[in-house]
């Protein structure tokens, strides 16, 4: 093929793309299947590598990431990137709105959208191409991210015209994508608004093209190409130049005439609402109540001037513009001092700051620890014991600082120490984390230890934190393994442990010999293989633990990725840990004490009848007959059905104990099932089994 012939070639096949990825990713109607898709794009990528000067900056291929290190770089914006003014009471937004139109000389309108709780975004496109992606940062520069939103789908890399436009706009995580993606983590993120942020700072950006991030436009500033006279006009164009928009949009005004457009508008935008100044309170109550029936989250609504010249009339301040302000639903906080930082060491030797405050009642709960994440969160935060703070419960259960209010006089911004605290081994940085590098580090082994007894994974009965210490200092414990060569009869010896205690320590140990090998696989404790990736393999085939460490000694990383859910980093660490020496040792001692390593018949094979199936379900409060009671969710499990950790619009039952909390709430929002425990009891056709001890 002639250079000419591949030039032509290459634009033909990008339009196509890009013109696909629009239909599939923003519109949700898709022309061409999947396979079409990949052989079109496998067609340009070879084109793309034989003549690489033909490569476009906005080729459909760059979603996929490079693995080339960025440091980030900071750069200017060219538009005003300004906080907002907040409110907190309907009629906070309501008096502004008045308060606009009785200043005016004609009819203002003011839309009210969704203010989509991920991370402000801006990208600069030049005559319809997208030359640049910056976050924030602090109004007047932010960090390049170019490279990472140019994997994000739902961003056009060129619009469907020629103009030139910052656009601002909100990059987030849906829930449900999140939820997938935090059960496979060894430590949790806080919500998606976190994952995002983070991920959009990962200095690869290959790294980000496997996390399905997405975007809603929400401002538009042209320079050249268009004019538009309202804020609805702006909305439209970006949809036209192939921009995401969200469609939950309010349009009020005093009178609800909107100028005479209100048919014109409606007819346009028949997923709208639209109506006067007592339309707009109720709007934002309903907006309130039902937010927890969206796909993503949002922390609260953000009501806008419509009309540009007005705009320009009202202005800035140093801080907001006059012409916007934010209704948050923000969770209720409380005003603490930092009296401490402490690290933990966890059980993968991840050290973990911890901010002890002064205790501070929020929302029921009185908050005295608050969890750091890591050196770059503190960072964030600029944070120094003595600083005043606000924390607040987000999602109304994990304590978080959520901004420092006042600093203090003397300490600079608190840094991680350079050693264990524990072992007093040398830190070493792996990412944003800071890990002991020491497998023998106390901390780690008592984590561990405690991590194979705990519920949801053995769950070896009255072998508590306090046990596992006595074990750990008297008696020279190390690994689970001697968990079941101990001699418990030696614990006599020592105060309070009678013969009873000895002898339920005892039976716990052997009950859990009685446990399913994904179970045994999960306690073994190895980076990224949690309970998810476990079920993932074993009911992928992969029924004993020889065939998986047969895998670990091949490398085989392409057996594990083909399986839905399982990525390569995930595929790489799980191999990694399967081929570490003390984990063969631990896992042949634990073989020979009796522990199950293959898995049993379960489910359709075992004769369960699958009632379950083509089910999503989720549980929520405590239960008579089911302690603990993610073995209710086993039976649902070996019933066909799935089983999630939130609930979602995707979730069709919801299993509700008694105390249960916004799950129960949510469900009902988004209309599952909601089932008592003893309707559960009767669908499973059974007789009650006996309540378990804890």
């Amino acid at each position: 093929m002639t250079r000419k012939e591949a030039a032509r070639e290459i634009k033909r096949l990008s339009e196509l793309l890009r013109r696909h990825e629009h239909e599939y990713y923003v519109l949700a109607a898709p022309t061409l299947s999947d396979r079409e898709y990949d052989a079109l794009y496998d067609q340009l990528a070879s084109l793309e590598r034989d003549f690489p000067d033909l490569r476009t900056p906005d080729s459909p291929t760059a979603r996929v990431g490079s693995d080339l290190s960025s440091e980030l770089p900071e750069v200017e914006h060219t538009i005003p990137v300004l906080s907002l003014d907040k409110a907190y009471a309907h009629e906070e937004i309501v008096a502004w709105a008045r308060k606009i139109q009785g200043s005016s000389g004609a009819e203002v309108s003011f839309t009210v959208e969704e203010k989509i709780d991920g991370s402000s975004m801006v990208l600069y496109y030049e005559k319809g191409v997208l030359v640049r992606g910056v976050t924030r940062g602090n109004g007047l520069k932010g960090n390049d991210v170019t490279a990472n939103v140019k994997t994000i789908r739902t961003i056009p890399l060129r619009l469907a015209r020629a103009v030139s436009v910052a656009v601002r706009g909100e990059v987030f995580l849906p829930i449900d994508e999140f939820a997938r993606i935090n059960s496979s983590m060894e430590i949790p993120y806080a919500n998606p608004r976190n994952l995002a942020a983070g991920t959009l700072r990962r200095v690869r950006s290959s790294d980000v093209a496997a996390v399905p991030l997405t975007i809603f436009a929400y401002e538009g500033f042209f320079t050249g190409g268009a004019d538009p006279k309202s804020h609805v006009e702006v909305l439209s164009l970006l949809e036209e130049l192939g921009l995401r928009v969200s469609t939950r949009i309010g349009l009020f005004s005093a009178d609800g005439e909107l100028g005479g457009k209100l048919s014109s508008l409606r007819e346009r935008h028949p997923e709208w609402t639209f109506g006067d100044f007592d339309a707009m309170v109720r709007y934002l109550g309903a907006q309130r109540e039902t937010r927890r029936a969206l796909p993503y989250e949002i922390d609260g609504l953000v009501a806008k001037v419509n009309e540009l010249d007005r705009r320009e009339l009202l202005g800035y301040t140093g801080h907001h513009p006059r012409w916007a302000i934010a209704y948050k639903f923000e969770a209720p906080e409380g005003v603490t001092v930092v009296q401490g930082i402490d690290v933990q060491v966890g059980r993968t030797g991840r050290i973990t700051p911890v901010a002890r405050v002064r205790p501070v009642a929020v929302g029921g709960t009185t908050i005295s620890n608050v969890t750091l994440h890591n050196q770059d969160y503190i960072n964030m935060l600029d944070l120094a014991i003595g600083d005043s703070v606000a924390v607040s419960r987000r999602g109304d259960v994990i304590p978080a600082v959520e901004r420092v209010i006042e600093k203090n006089d003397t300490n600079s911004t608190w840094r991680m120490p350079d050693r264990c605290p524990a072992c007093e081994s040398g830190l070493v940085v792996v990412g944003a984390h800071h890990f002991c590098p020491n497998r023998d580090c106390p901390a780690q082994v008592r984590g561990r230890l405690l991590f194979f007894v705990g519920r949801g994974q053995m769950d070896i009965e009255n072998l508590g934190p306090e046990t596992i210490d006595v074990l750990m200092e008297r008696e020279s414990l190390r690994a689970p393994a001697d968990l079941y060569a101990f001699d418990y009869g030696k614990l006599a010896e020592l105060p309070g442990f009678g013969e009873k205690k000895i002898s339920l320590i005892r039976a716990g140990i052997e009950k859990s010999k009685a446990q399913p090998f994904r179970v045994v696989l999960q306690s073994l404790g190895l980076a990224e293989l949690g309970q998810k990736v476990a079920e993932l393999l074993v009911d992928s085939g992969y029924r004993s633990i020889d065939e998986l460490l047969a895998l670990a000694d091949a490398g085989s990383v392409e057996a594990l990725t083909v399986i839905p859910g399982i990525g390569e980093k995930t595929a790489q660490t799980v191999l990694e840990g399967l081929r570490r020496p003390d984990v063969r040792e631990q896992i042949e001692r634990l073989r020979a004490a009796g522990l199950s390593f293959v898995e049993e018949a379960r489910g359709e094979a075992a004769g369960a009848e699958q009632i379950f199936k083509g089910q999503t379900w989720c549980v929520t409060g405590s239960f008579e007959r089911f302690t603990p009671r993610e073995l209710a969710m086993e039976e649902v499990k070996r019933r066909g059905g799935k089983v999630v950790a939130s609930v979602s619009g995707k979730t069709t039952h919801l299993l509700a104990g008694e105390g249960g909390g916004s799950k129960l709430e949510k469900a009902r929002a988004v209309g599952a099932r909601i089932v008592s425990e003893e309707e559960f009891l009767l669908m499973l056709a059974r007789a009650p089994e006996p309540k378990r001890e804890d």
